[in-house]
Order: C-alpha cells, then structure tokens, then sequence
C-alpha cells in the first residue's frame, strides 16, 4: 500500500469538470513527486471528493491537511506501477512522466485499449 496521510477516499469515480482546470488527463502516465512513483490516471476530481479515514485501498496523496489544501483541485484517481494498488493524489504532487513505458498494474486492461505515444487509450465504451 502507498504510504500517505490519514484520510481516505471514497470510490466516487465521478468526473465534476466545474472549477479549475485539469492539467492532467484520463490515460496520461505520471510520477508523484511527494512519494516518488509512476502511475496512470483513470479519472479526475476537480475538488477533493474525499472523507476522513481509508476506504476501498484507495491511499490520499497530500502535503497538507488542512481544509484549504484538500478542498483544492484538482485531484486524481491513480493506479500505481509494480503494485496492485490505486491512489488519491493532489495535482500540486504530480508531474509528466518521464521514463516511459507501461504501467504495470492488473487493473490497466479494465480501462484501457492500449498504449501509445501520448499515454493510454480508454476503452470506446468506458465514459469518464
């Protein structure tokens, strides 16, 4: 499991687009910064959509608790390389990745066709 703060987040995979937006996109391959790993996103929170405690395996990347820091966005669903494991992370802790290479995850072919220059394809059927 991602080591990280004490909070958790829900499995609301729900994409609000209102607000700020988003510098980083549904198939795109990044690194955190804070905890030093690559991942793939699989969707976007424009506010944090997170509640206090773990659910769901699901580990809260953040730098800050205070409500300030998690109210602000955008926030992104991850799943992490080399591990079974899935990530709530602020996009102030993300940035471009730049090894390249897949993501090795059992969870990529649920959500992806394949792999391209650009990042991941999202399946035709799958709405984010």
């Amino acid at each position: 499991m991602i080591h990280s703060t004490d909070h958790g987040a829900t499995n609301d995979m729900s994409n609000d687009m209102s607000g700020d937006i988003a510098k980083f996109s549904v198939g795109q391959v990044i690194h955190n910064t804070l905890l030093d790993y690559r991942g793939v996103i699989i969707d976007v929170d424009q506010q944090f959509r997170g509640t206090h405690g773990s659910a769901h395996g699901i580990s809260i990347n953040a730098n800050s608790a205070s409500e300030t820091a998690l109210s602000s966005g955008p926030w992104y669903h991850v799943l992490v390389d080399g591990t079974s494991d899935w990530a709530y992370v602020a996009e102030r802790n993300l940035e471009p990745d730049t090894e390249g290479g897949p993501i090795d995850h059992p969870d990529v072919v649920d959500y992806f066709e394949k792999i391209t220059e650009s990042g991941y394809s999202p399946h035709r059927n799958t709405v984010n």
